[in-house]
């Protein structure tokens, strides 16, 4: 295995940013060994003071939207005006043999040269919404490297957007026109969520669906009562093949962040998400305290066996595993 590097060569090659150090700081903190979550800690409490300037953008779609060949447009628009840029790809995990694809630099093949991007493909795990276990620790080490503007790609919707909206500044929700009914197809919850929609594929045969599909949109989120952040979620069409639109959903984002942290919003936001990651933290170390007592896997080996043959019923299964050995 590759030996760690020390605390201060993490901080120090971070804030230089060294890209091969803040892989190596990430891959720190995604580790699940007790003694990298130590270091993982330390570092991350060291470079917090230069954490938070960026712009935080969640991206989700159903799958074949074409998130990566959207982000990968969006992203070149972003770097040609001289922003640095990081993309924390979330890939998914199989939950049979626990391997992932992470396929997305093959995915973005000129996003993934260009000097002022990064790519980080991580696995979802066991994680909902398609959202990696430490994103959110990933997300200040690319602060504190200096990247302007993160992206958080999720594998799709359909478990738990929540997850990724808490995490970021601005939630887009990318759409596809043409697959049927639209509106019945999508929960209403997703929609809610967004800080804006983008019907992507907005060209050639397609052009006339996607604009029907926003007209479509926009009269459904009408319906929906007002957030209270002064926002009302637009609707736009967008291509990465031919670029139109691309360009507008970066104009819509900053228009967004301006209003938000004009008012207040914006920091309202990223202190409810502090305090959830807070209680999401607790959620698991409980969680990994109570598998870790000692006896605690022979105890479980015989309680599932009983309630896999229905002498037990889950309840009781639980009571007697909370009973203390």
């Amino acid at each position: 295995m590759r030996t760690r590097l020390s605390l201060s060569d993490y901080v120090s090659g971070i804030l230089a940013r060294d890209r091969l150090v803040l892989s190596r700081a990430i891959t720190l903190v995604e580790s699940r060994l007790e003694s990298d979550q130590a270091l993982a800690r330390q570092v991350l409490e060291q470079l917090l003071p230069h954490t938070g300037k960026s712009v935080r953008v969640g991206i989700t779609g159903v799958p074949g939207v074409g998130k990566s060949t959207f982000i990968e447009a969006f992203g070149k628009q972003l770097t040609r005006q001289g922003k640095r840029l990081a993309v924390l790809a979330v890939d998914p995990t199989s939950q049979r043999s626990g391997g992932s694809l992470l396929g997305d630099k093959t995915r973005m093949e000129t996003l993934s040269v260009d000097p002022l991007a990064y790519i980080r493909p991580s696995p979802a795990g066991n994680s909902l919404g398609g959202v990696a276990h430490r994103t959110r620790e990933t997300m200040l080490l690319c602060e504190a490297a200096g990247f302007d503007v993160i992206l958080v790609e999720t594998v799709g919707v359909g478990q738990s957007e929540t997850l990724v909206h808490g995490m970021v500044d601005f939630f887009l929700l990318l759409m596809l026109a043409g697959a049927g009914d639209e509106l019945q197809g999508m929960k209403r919850g997703i929609m809610e969520l967004a800080d804006a929609l983008a019907i992507t594929k907005a060209d050639g045969d397609n052009l006339a669906a996607a604009k029907r599909a926003k007209a479509e949109y926009q009269n459904a989120l009408h319906l929906f009562p007002p957030t209270g952040t002064g926002w009302f979620p637009p609707v736009m069409t967008c291509s990465a093949q031919t670029g139109d639109g691309i360009e507008a959903v970066w104009n819509i984002i900053q228009e967004h962040q301006t209003l938000t942290t004009r008012n207040g919003q914006r920091d309202r936001r990223r202190q409810a998400q502090n305090i959830e990651w807070l209680h999401s933290y607790i959620r698991q170390q409980l969680e990994m305290h109570f598998y870790n007592q000692p006896g605690m896997r022979e105890r479980l080996a015989s309680v599932e066996e009983q309630v896999r043959t229905g002498t037990l019923l889950p309840i009781q299964a639980a009571e007697i595993l909370f009973r203390p050995a």
